[in-house]
């Protein structure tokens, strides 16, 4: 069984980013930062950017969006830090959860360990 992004020519890869293979310190891309498209693609534009702005019309998380165009998330960074510098994208991470309360946590957890 072949993996996404595991059969890909290297150099397929390589002509998609550019070359480029990281995105530096400062990238705002985890796995689970929502992307969410500014604008529609353009005329000519990047087939992959396209698919991007195509795929964030809501807000999706970097790894959905590196599982549906199926290219490893490494690539899918690259050309996420692409489409935001050209502010195409933005991107926001989740929201953290509220500070938990102990005692429902205490419950969930006997719930559990009664199935």
């Amino acid at each position: 069984m072949s993996r996404p992004g595991r059969d890909d020519a290297p150099d397929r890869l390589y002509t998609i980013t550019g070359g480029r293979t990281g995105t530096g310190p400062d990238n705002p891309f985890d796995l689970v930062t929502l992307v969410v498209a500014e604008s529609e693609p353009a005329t000519g534009m990047q087939s992959e950017h396209a698919a991007i702005l195509k795929l964030a019309e809501f807000p999706t998380a970097v790894v959905e969006i590196a599982a549906e165009l199926r290219l490893p998330v490494s690539i899918t960074k690259v050309l996420l830090c692409d489409l935001l510098a050209a502010g195409r994208v933005s991107a926001r991470h989740p929201r953290k959860a509220a500070v938990f309360d102990p005692d429902i946590l205490e419950q969930v957890l006997v719930g559990l360990r009664n199935l």
